[in-house]
């Protein structure tokens, strides 16, 4: 955990295709100054429109988490937040000349690989962090996602699929920049063959291939390498729910259960979260650590 906030050393570029559109785009994150938090600027657009990473922001959770503002999107854009909350980045401008991030190998590997090589530096700002005081807890359909206090910042993720490359998986883990690396940064999306196919015929996925997710059908895992985890599944919905929470705009001091959840319930908590304001206070980590020094 930070004292500081913290931007990147220099910027740091990245081409790809984006996986619904099958588009070209190439993004730049750029450092920021103290208490700027994530933006995306659509320089590709006449105005250059900027649109703050933010939960009210968002404008669908149906494929990916897609954020926008007066008429202007940037989709996909869960893997990336992952990486920068991940790594423990504050401050950054996403310049990007297309409305969808580049999807890469379909995990967070190569933002995180090139961020660190980028550098990131500390600022002359405290970090403030959501200091969970008592239980908040959404449950609805059969998912459900609580949060409770917590020394650190903790997830545990269950997720359960018919099918026997998946069925019932559960992965724990106390974030920090280096646990994100080694446990959960490589996991890759993942998705069914008939659902990929499904897609395709209207139109979506056109960016999709073996080389950037992992592909099922009735036999199993079709990818030539295989899985990167034994449980790569659910390492992956974990990516996406730190890329999703990022959007709260400040880290959380926590422990977050999730349970069969996806983008779009993820996002439903995040409004709970911010009507349950008497379950949470912000506060530097020196304020939240203070009590257990006496």
């Amino acid at each position: 955990m930070e004292y500081k906030q913290r931007t990147l050393k220099q910027p740091v570029h990245f081409n790809g295709v984006g996986v619904h559109s099958g588009e070209k785009v190439n993004l730049t994150i750029k450092p920021a100054p103290p208490n700027s938090g994530i933006n995306f600027k659509r320089v590709d657009l006449p105005a250059k429109p900027v649109i703050k990473a933010h939960f009210n922001r968002v404008v669908d959770t149906s494929l990916a988490t897609v954020i926008g503002e007066n008429g202007c999107i940037v989709s996909t854009i869960e893997h990336i937040m992952a990486c920068l909350a991940g790594l423990a980045i504050d401050n950054v401008v996403i310049e990007i000349d297309g409305h969808e991030t580049p999807i890469m190998d379909g995990s967070g590997a190569d933002f995180t690989k090139m961020i660190n090589k980028a550098g990131i530096v500390a600022q002359d700002a405290p970090r403030m962090y959501f200091a969970i005081k008592s239980p908040i807890k959404l449950e609805k359909d059969g998912k459900s996602v609580e949060l409770y206090p917590a020394r650190n910042f903790k997830i545990t993720c269950t997720i359960k699929f018919d099918h026997k490359a998946i069925n019932t998986q559960t992965f724990s883990i106390d974030l920090t920049a280096k646990t994100f690396q080694e446990e959960i940064c490589r996991a890759r999306t993942f998705g069914f063959l008939h659902e990929v196919e499904y897609m395709k015929f209207y139109g979506l996925a056109k960016g999709g291939s073996l080389d950037n997710a992992v592909v099922i059908d009735e036999n199993g895992v079709m990818n030539e390498g295989g899985l990167r985890f034994a449980d790569e599944f659910v390492r992956h919905k974990i990516l996406d729910c730190i890329g999703d929470l990022s959007l709260l705009g400040m880290p959380i001091l926590g422990h977050i259960i999730l349970y069969k959840s996806g983008h779009n319930f993820n996002h439903e908590f995040l409004k709970e979260f911010f009507n349950q304001k008497a379950s949470w206070e912000t506060m530097t980590l020196a304020e939240f650590e203070a009590p257990f020094k006496n």
